[in-house]
């Protein structure tokens, strides 16, 4: 596919053709019907003359008087039964005021109008002061044209005979131009459409890549893109994907040199505890293990924090309600006081029908299985963490699960804690601890690795104040 520019140039010529197209056949026809309507018009002013004078009728018109029998009928007002009339045809009586000029008033003309579909509106018939009985009968004429009718038109000037008038040549269906307005609009709003589907496909692909973008470190994001859509576009994404296989490198560079560190630093903490071992000063010998013990604990909480970010953990379906009870049910084997709660019922919104406006409600049971797409590990160390948390802060914890049709969300509500959910919620970032630091054992990365489980799912990690306490809600995408 082209670059942005070549396509704006296509798009842009494409509008420019189609609208000079369609306003040349818009112009073309308009100006078709006007000189046919014109010659009609000037057609009945000369049909006028014609009746009143006896002069010869203008080109495309002819005469002819009707015989005894359809003269009675007419004379009778029985018009559907002359020949060449249908019976189930539509009539029309145009009656034509005479001229009054200074030689006295002309005679009246009457015209009987047989059309097979349609009854002409003579109200709408132009009437000013000073208009001519002949300029009357060319707007008539100019009526007969305006439709697609072929009438039979009969006429009496005065006490005359009825005459026939057939002038289908001029202003009947075959004389009629071809209407191209419809196919000019047409044109115009197939083009506008076909061009407005283009640039909005052209934006779709940029969009899509966006979401994509965004969602690349969530549950099934992709590790690569496809480089799709304009030039420009597949520019972008070779640089995305450059960046991102650059930043995957050293992820994984970061977590083997923190592992080598880990394993390195195994064999003197070793021997670090052996040689505090003969320490004979108890208080002394506590210490240098307790600072061993916090050494290491870093640079294991560094390594699972590393390997999170890493994404390695493939998503797979599982039940969330069973993973909560098993690690719920851990803690209450070694007696410590978890205790999972009834999940309240999933409300599910429905759609709108023909018949209401406002969306209806579904309630699922909250017996049944919460079912999401998630990785299982990470997900029990985000959970687990959180629980330890309440335990650490508070004096129980209490797990619950709530469910929409997309999303859920695990809640571990504390117990007595004398924090606030403001004051949990900047112990986020790396490395932050609260104050208790000398009572609570940790390192400052729990609810930094437990909120990176939470994007990388869809979801996210935030506290509120509770009742009982604070409570912590780790929502995940459900798909």
């Amino acid at each position: 596919m082209s670059n942005l520019r070549s396509i704006g140039l296509i798009f842009v010529s494409a509008a420019f053709l189609s609208g000079g197209l369609s306003a040349w056949l818009w112009m073309q026809s308009t100006a078709s019907w006007r000189a046919h309507q014109s010659a009609s018009y000037l057609a009945g002013v000369t049909l006028y003359g014609a009746l009143q004078n006896g002069t010869a009728p203008p080109a495309g018109v002819t005469l002819r008087t009707l015989p005894p029998e359809d003269q009675t009928l007419a004379a009778t007002g029985q018009f559907r039964q002359i020949r060449g009339a249908s019976p189930a045809s539509r009539l029309t009586i145009i009656p034509i005021s005479p001229d009054v000029t200074a030689n006295g008033v002309g005679l009246p003309l009457t015209l009987a109008v047989l059309s097979p579909d349609l009854t002409y509106n003579i109200a709408d018939l132009p009437n000013r002061d000073g208009q001519t009985a002949a300029e009357t009968l060319g707007a008539v004429t100019t009526k007969f044209a305006s439709f697609c009718s072929d009438p039979v038109v009969v006429a009496k000037m005065g006490d005359a005979p009825w005459i026939g008038i057939e002038g289908s040549t001029v202003w009947g269906c075959e004389a009629s131009p071809s209407d191209l307005r419809l196919l000019a609009v047409f044109l115009a709003v197939v083009s506008m459409s076909a061009m407005i589907t283009l640039a909005l496909n052209q934006s779709a692909d940029f969009m899509s890549f966006a979401q994509q973008l965004r969602d690349r470190r969530r549950v099934g994001g992709p590790t690569q893109y496809d480089a799709t859509g304009p030039q420009e576009l597949r520019e972008i994404v070779s640089a995305v994907n450059g960046y991102l296989e650059l930043e995957r490198d050293q992820l994984a560079s970061r977590a083997a040199v923190l592992s080598g560190v880990s394993h390195d630093l195994g064999t003197p903490a070793t021997r670090l505890r052996l040689r505090a071992a003969l320490i004979p000063d108890a208080d002394l010998r506590k210490k240098f293990e307790n600072d061993i013990d916090t050494m290491t604990g870093i640079i294991e909480s560094v390594l699972s924090y590393t390997n999170v970010e890493m994404n390695s953990e493939a998503p797979r379906p599982l039940s969330l309600t069973s993973l909560v009870d098993a690690i719920v049910a851990d803690y209450q084997d070694i007696g410590r006081p978890v205790k999972s709660e009834d999940s309240k019922e999933l409300i599910v919104q429905g759609a709108r029908s023909i018949f209401m406006s406002r969306q209806g409600q579904g309630v699922v049971p909250s017996e049944q299985d919460v079912i999401v797409v998630a990785r299982p590990v990470a997900l029990q160390r985000a959970i687990t963490n959180l629980i330890e948390n309440a335990l650490k802060y508070g004096r129980r914890a209490h797990v619950s699960i709530e469910t929409t049709a997309d999303t859920a969300t695990v809640v571990i509500e504390d117990e007595g804690t004398q924090s606030s959910a403001q004051d949990i919620e900047a112990l986020m970032d790396p490395f932050q601890r609260g104050d208790d630091t000398a009572t609570i054992d940790g390192h400052g990365l729990g609810l930094t690795i437990v909120a990176t489980i939470a994007k990388l799912h869809g979801g996210s990690l935030v506290f509120e104040d509770v009742s009982r306490g604070v409570a912590a809600k780790l929502e995940i995408q459900r798909s």
